[in-house]
């Protein structure tokens, strides 16, 4: 799969059933493109892989829970199951509103190299990019001073729509999420006993890298919608609960922390209802 990932950017996102996301689907065809990945595949959509790292006391959540201005995430994503495939090693970072995303591709053979600690060798690289380089070195950085390791299996069906001059507006619709614990680097589509992150409904999100599209502003005006959160990672652990991704895992959170986990539980059971809560940002 070629790399059309926008490395800066503003994400917007909202929790629709799946007749509003058809009609969105109407909606932004008049402006962008279905990505050709998901043009051949059926409901236009293609699977999406990601494992997501952690430390033993789950600091990446804690964070998202919390709502940290200043947070990231450690995942390793791959779309088919392929000996040949490359896995992407990625930080998805938030500062403030803007998201800020670093990743490189390796061959499958290096991905349990490069999850000991090591730095990746010329051979295990698929581009030549520098970029692309500097950020696996960034990864296995932060991944060893969390000691971060493999805490969960998170996979979803996504349908995109690009610009047709360039990658700087995006819009996604996520189905059929789940998060399954995953403590070891099988990179494999196949799940033991997974939880539907948000039901029936669709993740739609809006990304661009400019201002904010006027035709955006139409759609969530005609649509009436209101922005929310959706963390997939996040989401799925809250759902699971944390025990369930560390048998040793000690529950440290505080007063406020859990506070905001059971307001997002709540939210969450709200979906699984079929009831779509609207929350503030």
């Amino acid at each position: 799969m070629q790399d059309n990932v926008q490395f800066q950017r503003f994400e917007l996102k909202y929790i629709v059933k799946e007749d509003v996301a058809l009609a969105v689907r109407n909606f932004v065809s008049s402006y962008l493109a279905i990505d050709e990945y998901g043009a051949t595949q059926p409901n236009l959509s293609y699977a999406v892989h990601s494992l997501y790292l952690d430390s033993d006391q789950l600091l990446t959540y804690w964070h998202t829970i919390n709502g940290n201005k200043n947070r990231y995430k450690l995942r390793m994503r791959f779309y088919e199951n392929q000996p040949a495939a490359p896995v992407y090693f990625e930080i998805k970072s938030r500062v403030n509103d803007a998201i800020l995303k670093q990743r490189g591709a390796v061959r499958r053979e290096a991905v349990d190299w490069i999850l000991a600690g090591h730095l990746p060798e010329p051979a295990h690289l698929v581009s030549s990019d520098p970029k692309q380089l500097v950020a696996l070195q960034r990864f296995s950085q932060i991944m060893n001073e969390i000691h971060a390791k493999p805490k969960a299996h998170v996979s979803y069906f996504r349908e995109a729509w690009i610009s047709r001059h360039s990658n700087s507006v995006r819009v996604t619709m996520d189905r059929d999420v789940k998060c399954d614990p995953e403590p070891s680097s099988r990179l494999s589509g196949q799940m033991n006993n997974p939880v539907c992150v948000f039901g029936r409904s669709v993740v739609l999100e809006l990304k661009f890298t400019g201002r904010f599209p006027d035709w955006f502003r139409e759609m969530v005006r005609i649509f009436g919608f209101a922005q929310c959160s959706a963390a997939k990672y996040a989401d799925g652990v809250a759902l699971l609960g944390e025990r369930q991704f560390d048998s040793q895992y000690v529950f440290q959170a505080g007063p406020e922390s859990v506070e905001n986990l059971n307001a997002r539980k709540e939210f969450l059971k709200a979906i699984a209802n079929g009831s779509v809560v609207r929350t503030a940002a």
